[in-house]
């Protein structure tokens, strides 16, 4: 794990995403943070120690997915498959399938597996919010607030667009695992990968930690909410920053669009191999989207913290 000082940053963005704003001035407590995501063999460990199973191993209950045809409920997960050309990018189906028998080992479907994918040193994927809690709680650990995935992301670099600085690729140079191309039909992989990449391929960022932003999005334990918590001052002469924020609550995340599913969403933080500029740049430590805790896919994995430090 890596220490991160904590200590006083400005939050989120106006420069992308609204969803990002306001920009706020935010302190976070110091704490340790996985220095990269957790592997499909850190994983591994969990389930031979445990013998847990994870939700994309277990067949949907329909009575909580109105509408949900009988033959759709089995276990299964989302995975990210590349279209023949370009597509309409407001409708995500065009390449995300659920595949039954997909889960963390077999993250492509049935007839795939990480031995043969060479994934051990991959982040683990098809995890829920409860299988990464899981994991967390196994080991004595916490998923990290946004707040504090957002300061380690930084790096130290203050309020710039990227956790190294100002530009994407500056110099040409790759220095995370980002979609380069037209999404979702061509990649040009000047990254070197189609999908994820193993932990620590590229460098780490100013507090010595891999992959915040880039190959996988990661679980945070704040709920959603449409807009960040705003900086309210208590009296006069108190200043505006907001001291360890924790996030909205279950019902205030639940997916307006959908009125009859309630299921909540947490914040995932940090991008994937999936973002790209024409589509989801969120390759950034600003970024941020909702995902229901009961979901998973092929680009969604987590990282845990400690927060009660030795003094």
């Amino acid at each position: 794990m890596a220490f991160v000082p904590g200590g006083t940053f400005l939050m989120g963005s106006e420069r992308f995403y609204p969803e990002e704003a306001p920009v706020r001035q935010v302190r976070v407590d110091p704490f340790m943070i996985d220095i990269h995501p957790v592997t499909n063999r850190k994983f591994s460990e969990f389930i031979s120690q445990t013998g847990y199973t994870t939700t994309a191993e277990i067949a949907p209950d329909p009575a909580q997915y109105p509408n949900m045809p009988e033959e759709l409920a089995r276990a299964g997960s989302l995975v990210f498959h590349k279209t023949r050309g370009p597509v309409d990018l407001s409708d995500a189906s065009n390449w995300w399938s659920f595949i039954f028998g997909a889960y963390w080992k077999k993250p492509l479907g049935p007839d795939s597996d990480i031995d043969s994918l060479d994934l051990w040193d991959h982040p683990v994927v098809h995890v829920t919010h409860d299988d990464a809690r899981a994991y967390a709680e196994w080991c004595g650990k916490a998923l990290p607030t946004e707040a504090e995935f957002e300061f380690a992301a930084r790096g130290g670099c203050g309020d710039t667009a990227y956790s190294w600085g100002s530009e994407l690729a500056p110099g040409g140079q790759m220095l995370a695992n980002y979609w380069q191309g037209l999404f979702p039909f061509s990649n040009l992989e000047l990254d070197g990968w189609e999908r994820t990449s193993p932990v620590g391929t590229y460098p780490a960022n100013g507090y010595g930690i891999y992959d915040m932003i880039g190959n996988t999005w990661e679980w945070t334990e704040d709920w959603w909410r449409d807009k960040p918590q705003p900086m309210v001052k208590k009296r006069k002469s108190a200043c505006c920053t907001i001291e360890n924020p924790k996030g909205g609550r279950r019902m205030e995340s639940l997916d307006k669009a959908q009125p009859d599913v309630k299921i909540g969403r947490k914040v995932i933080k940090g991008g994937s191999h999936l973002c790209a500029e024409n589509y989801c740049q969120r390759y950034r430590p600003a970024a941020r989207h909702p995902q229901m805790i009961d979901s998973s896919t092929s680009h969604i994995g987590f990282r845990c913290v400690l927060r009660d430090l030795p003094g």
